[in-house]
């Protein structure tokens, strides 16, 4: 997959070539916004899809793990209303998962908090508030969030994050910078259903759970009854397809806390 840098350097030789063959050929100013157009339509799609890995190298899935194991994730939460249903169908049908926080949420239910990690589960950085400009943020304002919720942690459970999930999944250099200072590892998903849109709780399902095999990491919220219901469908699909669901750094092998 072609990322940043790739991108850059190619868009950089064309528009070399460009200028050399608008004196030399006289071609047409047109092909320098065809060219511009390209650069920004790769650029935007790929700061928005981050398994595209285009800024930064996300864990987005793992295709090649021997074990039949894949990692259900929930970001935005703790939520007082739905986080307690979510622990509760987990624990029933003896499965963990991985929980992006906002940092605020954290701030405001610490107890909850404290209970996804006393039962079992991993939790990760989702910033500190998860605003809707977070992609626009400069590397100072991106680095204070992450910050602000990494102590936060520290101080309600003496644990130091490892784990980012990016706000809307958003990437870009000033967030790639952000991550290497603070030496963050982020986290994507390969499915994405979409429980926090319009669509009907079976098409959200069907969604998550569509050709389902081992290694793939699924992106749920935990702030909804819609999900509530999708979880607990999830879990006898997996159960039925004798795939066991675990924690993104058991998933992938790695230490979530430092």
């Amino acid at each position: 997959m072609l990322n940043f840098k790739t991108v850059n350097s190619l868009a950089f030789i064309l528009l070399v070539g460009l200028i050399v063959a608008y004196f030399l050929l006289d071609i047409s100013f047109w092909w320098f916004l065809l060219l511009g157009i390209i650069w920004f339509s790769f650029t935007a799609l790929g700061s928005g899809l981050i398994g595209w890995n285009y800024h930064i190298e996300a864990f987005n899935c793992h295709p090649t793990i021997s074990k039949n194991h894949v990692a259900i994730t929930f970001d935005d939460g703790p939520n007082p209303a739905f986080t307690p249903q979510v622990l509760k169908l987990l624990e029933k049908y003896n499965a963990k998962a991985t929980f992006f926080c906002i940092g605020l949420h954290i701030e405001n239910h610490p107890g909850l908090f404290k209970n996804i990690i006393k039962q079992g589960h991993t939790v990760g950085n989702h910033t500190y508030s998860h605003h809707n400009m977070f992609g626009f943020f400069n590397s100072k304002q991106v680095m204070e969030e992450l910050e602000l919720t990494n102590k936060l942690v520290q101080n309600i459970t003496g644990l130091k994050l490892k784990l980012f999930r990016p706000a809307f999944g958003v990437t870009n250099p000033r967030i790639k910078k952000a991550l290497n200072a603070l030496k963050l590892q982020a986290i994507g998903w390969n499915k994405r259903s979409l429980d926090t849109t319009g669509l009907s709780k079976e098409t959200i399902l069907k969604r998550a759970s569509k050709n389902i095999k081992k290694g793939d990491v699924i992106l749920l919220h935990d702030s909804s009854e819609k999900t509530i219901w999708v979880l607990e469908q999830l879990l006898l699909i997996l159960q039925k397809q004798n795939l066991h669901a675990v924690t993104v750094d058991s998933l992938f092998n790695i230490e979530p806390y430092a």
